[in-house]
């Protein structure tokens, strides 16, 4: 069976379109997104009264939307009149099952993993499906078009969109993330993947496993997906491969950025457009707001995501004009909040800082966990390669956050030192996560 002339169509448009400059692709952007939302708001009448009388070309000052404000009008925003309840229902069913085909009116449903507390829903037709399968294939295969390729896919819930790329030479296989690890090192072995996508903590288990010789494939290309890209897990599983770990950013809103030959993030401004809300100018850390030009049924416009990202200070050497990120750090909810020593205030401290003053603090750390229990107390999970040097490791830890903490001129935190614990699975790994609410 032949790649659909829609998808193939769709791949050839990814090589002929360049730009040679940022102003380029920005009114290129303008247009297309006004295009895209005039039709939208013919058929949302959520949009329709969010944005009230301000006209399609002062769409980059519309009013803002989140998950809270979708999952809320979901109804009546999205464009295919599918209704929450009905969404929820079928996609329950199907995380029930395991069986991820089933669609409402050929409407592909998905369901988001839910980690932030809030789970979120996706909507898919047949056509943003092929559109999306033409995006990651032009943008992610290495080699030909026309190369055969085997792509193992670790993830927590299949999905139409993903089995859209099974076609002809490309070989898909969902690996699910509930299924014990020991059938998919067999399943590997045997199935001998080119292309290896799945979240850090999973390829870090499989790289472990490869220097461990239970496992022997050797793909041409290796993905992380779904959580933060750890340094500390990069070097392991880069060294593992003999290879450039390379990434895809993407969520419930959206495909929305991807690693170029050089392992350079950049977003996929040729189908959406990033506008940055600043969280630390000095350092290039934002969170994005999303406008996705090149989705119907759930029209994604203005939207407000959790997350940070690190603008990169210097061109890329691929030549891109496209934004280039440095890293992914996680979600604003992971901030930490130290006691300020001037104030009787909280010093918000990015989840970078604690991830670089841990993993700086000794070589011989390997995996960590940093949870923050409340502005005062903070637990550290370590597991080392020196089992007997624990002591001395842990004084250097300490030394580093005081070091950080006196630079941000806050408390440094009551540290607890425990035993790392943690196998790989469908919850999602955050190496930084902050356990206490804010006081509003």
């Amino acid at each position: 069976m032949q790649i659909p002339t829609m998808l193939t169509q769709y791949l050839l448009t990814r090589f002929r379109r360049s730009f040679h400059s940022r102003e380029q692709l920005e009114a290129w952007q303008d247009l297309r997104v006004q295009k895209h939302i005039r039709e939208v708001l013919k058929h949302s009448p959520f949009y329709r009264e969010h944005f009230g009388s301000l006209s399609p070309d002062e769409w980059r000052h519309f009013p803002t939307i989140d998950k809270t404000v979708m999952m809320e009008h979901f109804d009546r925003l999205n464009t295919a009149g599918i209704k929450k309840a009905e969404a929820f229902q079928l996609a329950m069913r199907a995380e029930e099952s395991r069986d991820f085909t089933p669609t409402i009116r050929g409407i592909t449903i998905g369901l988001s993993s839910g980690t932030s507390g809030n789970r979120g829903l996706f909507l898919v037709s047949e056509k943003e499906r092929y559109r999306w399968a033409g995006t990651m294939l032009a943008k992610l295969l290495p080699g030909s078009l026309l190369d055969r390729h085997h792509i193992a896919f670790f993830l927590r819930a299949n999905s139409n969109l993903y089995t859209s790329v099974e076609r002809g030479r490309i070989q898909f296989r969902f690996f699910d993330l509930l299924r014990p690890v020991k059938e998919h090192i067999e399943q590997l072995n045997s199935f001998q993947p080119t292309i290896l996508v799945g979240p850090p903590s999973m390829l870090r288990f499989l790289a472990e496993q490869q220097q461990l010789q239970q496992l022997n494939i050797h793909p041409q290309k290796v993905i992380s997906v779904a959580e933060v890209l750890d340094p500390l897990d990069e070097a392991v599983i880069s060294r593992a491969f003999q290879q450039t770990v390379h990434q895809v950013y993407q969520c419930t809103e959206g495909f929305l950025a991807v690693t170029c030959p050089y392992g350079t993030l950049h977003i996929n401004e040729d189908i959406v457009v990033i506008q940055k809300e600043m969280l630390d100018p000095d350092t290039g850390k934002f969170s994005p707001i999303i406008t996705d030009f090149s989705r119907w049924t759930q029209p994604i416009l203005r939207y407000r995501l959790n997350d940070i990202l690190t603008e990169r200070k210097t061109p890329c050497p691929c030549g891109s004009v496209f934004l280039a990120i440095e890293q992914i750090e996680g979600r604003c909810d992971d901030l930490f909040y130290f006691r300020s020593l001037s104030s009787d205030q909280l010093v918000p401290v990015f989840p970078d800082f604690i991830r670089r003053a841990i993993i700086t603090a000794d070589e011989e750390i390997e995996e960590y966990l940093a949870i923050q229990h409340s502005p005062e107390q903070v637990e550290i999970s370590l597991r080392t390669a020196a089992v007997n040097n624990r002591g001395p490791i842990r004084q250097n830890i300490l030394a580093s956050l005081e070091k950080l903490c006196d630079h941000l001129g806050c408390l440094s935190p009551s540290v607890r030192f425990t035993s790392y614990s943690r196998k790989p699975g469908a919850t999602k790994l955050r190496r930084v996560e902050r356990k206490f609410p804010l006081q509003q």
